[in-house]
């Protein structure tokens, strides 16, 4: 079977992409160590997945960068949306068992 005929309905699944401008800020010191890459132009909903072009595959200690870019947004369909929803729910209770007991407890 093709894969034309075993992809998802786009209503069901997604599959929109859209190409959007994007800043990217990338530091490595020792007070910090991130990398922040914002889409311009679009808001992300859950499930969305972002692929940044054009990024350096390796930046030495003690440096800061701050660049524009493109990105690709691929957006997710009703279901994906809903299913990262419900199962962002039940990580986020994961975080309630954490260490809060008293220590004649333990």
């Amino acid at each position: 079977m093709s894969k034309e005929g075993m992809a998802w309905p786009a209503w069901l699944g997604g599959g929109r992409t859209l190409e959007v401008p994007c800043t990217v800020e990338i530091e490595r010191s020792f007070d910090s160590f991130h990398a922040y890459a914002v889409p311009e132009g679009v808001d992300l909903r859950p499930g969305d997945r972002v692929v940044v072009h054009g990024t350096p595959d390796h930046i030495g200690f003690g440096e800061k960068m701050s660049f524009e870019t493109r990105a690709t947004v691929y957006r997710a369909g009703p279901l994906t949306r809903f299913w990262t929803q419900w199962v962002a729910i039940f990580e986020l209770t994961e975080l309630y068992h954490c260490g809060f007991e008293p220590k004649e407890a333990a």
